[in-house]
């Protein structure tokens, strides 16, 4: 079990990327102006001259702007979700800009009796490094077994996630199953991905709201960068993109790659941007998935049984923490990446050096390490023997990207790889059984069945990698 690392409320990290190419990018740190209030690294990236606030149920508007003057603050924007409304928080959260430096605001609003909590607007962060051809062809390895499949005449890896003996069973998928793709937009209409990507209770074009959840054609997602339904911008996207296809790349039509996943039903939370991705946005993010699956507009909820995070950064929130357990009561998995280690690339202990998103001790969160095609733990992955969960293949991974397909390394890849998982387990249970499986009954699955190996012993919690041969 997860040690709760989370004692020290505020305490923060370096950035944590959940990707990287060919060599983990440095990182550009802010100087801090003061002595922060509270024990926040040096290197975590915030927005400057922004906070968000949370106020205590009842505060009244008044002592708002009274307290909010302490600090110049004027709000910006008011945070409240579908999500937070269904589960009873008709308050939200706000996003105040001021020119008081961040952490003296902070300060001064840890005395305020109004506040329930004030912290940065932390920024996030992906650092990438760089009869389907690439399955046939013996490149994609994360999806091989340790045998071929009696007459598949599969390529071997024993190191791979063995999803093809799960596809020799006839165990594919299902456009019934669901997963919440959070990072960079996707492309939707890529050749292996636009027969999986989809939201039923929109219609295309017509400019109407027609779940009633707000978001006007969102029928890929929704874009929470620019605020609008275009989730896949031509000349970037190609993270969000690259994890979408081990999820979910289409399998059987003789080109590029096949997902985890033959057939399931992606839904893209685009909140990374060009310049990375905000904690408020996140939270908008996690929300909106959220709400999808526990909105009461619609005869028929999305069957959301994960959502994938390949990405990380700054410091412990309150506000995101509370949104991935607004997910975690609605049964929504949130399958996190360990991340790429410090800026030298040097893996970090997580457990004592926590790594967020994958340090919060959600009962819904699963922090995935990447390994190689020789079962090696990257040199660069994140570990920790409570903090982790689980390893996966992360290592020269070949994925769609927007026009084609790359190969890329990092947690960010391994992520997918038991997102996945998921959705195969989740899908393959509801054949059998008649009804899905819960949230936990999924984690204790992948978890239980995972395949000791020695480079995981001790640097993770099941010390063991993923294998989907039995789902």
């Amino acid at each position: 079990m997860k040690k709760y690392l989370l004692a020290l409320t505020l305490l923060a990290i370096a950035i944590i990327t959940g990707c990287k190419k060919t060599a983990v990018e440095s990182v550009v740190t802010d100087d801090l102006s003061v002595t922060p209030a509270v024990a926040y690294n040096v290197t975590d990236k915030f927005v400057p001259g922004e906070l968000l606030i949370k106020f205590k149920t009842g505060t009244s508007e008044k002592s708002r702007i009274q307290t909010l003057a302490f600090i110049n603050g004027k709000v910006s924007q008011h945070l409240l979700t579908n999500a937070m409304q269904y589960a009873g928080d008709n308050d939200g959260i706000y996003l105040v800009k001021t020119d008081t430096d961040v952490f003296a605001a902070i300060a001064r609003m840890k005395g305020e009796s109004e506040i329930e909590y004030a912290e940065p607007n932390w920024i996030y962060t992906h650092a990438t490094t760089t009869n389907d051809t690439y399955f046939t062809n013996g490149q994609l390895w994360g999806m091989y077994s340790s045998s071929s499949p009696a007459g598949s005449g599969d390529p071997v890896n024993q190191y791979g996630s063995q999803a093809n003996t799960a596809w020799a069973k006839g165990h594919t998928g299902s456009s019934n199953v669901y997963v919440g793709v959070i990072d960079e937009g996707a492309m939707y209409n890529h050749v292996d991905l636009a027969d999986n990507f989809g939201n039923p209770n929109e219609i295309a074009g017509n400019n109407t709201d027609d779940d009633g959840n707000g978001k006007v054609d969102d029928v890929n997602g929704w874009d929470f960068v620019n605020n609008d339904n275009t989730t896949y911008d031509a000349g970037g996207d190609d993270h969000g993109t690259h994890v979408s296809g081990t999820i979910g790349g289409k399998a059987g039509n003789e080109v590029g790659v096949a997902g985890i996943n033959w057939n399931v039903k992606i839904i893209s939370a685009k909140f990374l941007g060009t310049s990375g991705g905000t904690t408020a946005n996140a939270i908008l993010a996690v929300d909106y998935l959220t709400g999808l699956k526990t909105n009461p507009n619609v005869a028929k909820r999305l069957n959301i049984v994960a959502t994938n995070n390949s990405w990380g950064g700054g410091g412990y929130s309150s506000g995101l923490s509370a949104a991935i357990e607004r997910a975690n009561t609605a049964g929504i998995l949130f399958i996190a990446a360990a991340g790429n280690g410090n800026q030298g690339g040097k893996a970090i202990n997580i457990d004592s050096k926590p790594s967020y998103p994958a340090s919060y001790t959600n009962a819904n969160v699963i922090a995935v390490a990447a390994i190689n095609s020789t079962g090696g733990i990257a040199s660069w992955s994140n570990y920790g023997k409570t903090s982790v969960d689980i390893g996966a293949p992360g290592v020269g991974i070949i994925s769609t990207v927007p026009g084609g397909y790359s190969s890329y390394s990092g947690t960010s890849m391994a992520t997918p790889h038991v997102t996945g998982a998921c959705a195969l387990y989740a899908s393959t249970y509801f054949a059998t059984k008649g009804v899905y499986p819960t949230a936990a009954q999924i984690k204790a699955a992948i978890l239980d069945v995972a395949t000791p190996t020695a480079s995981l012993s001790g640097k993770c919690v099941t010390g063991g990698r993923l294998n989907v041969s039995g789902f």
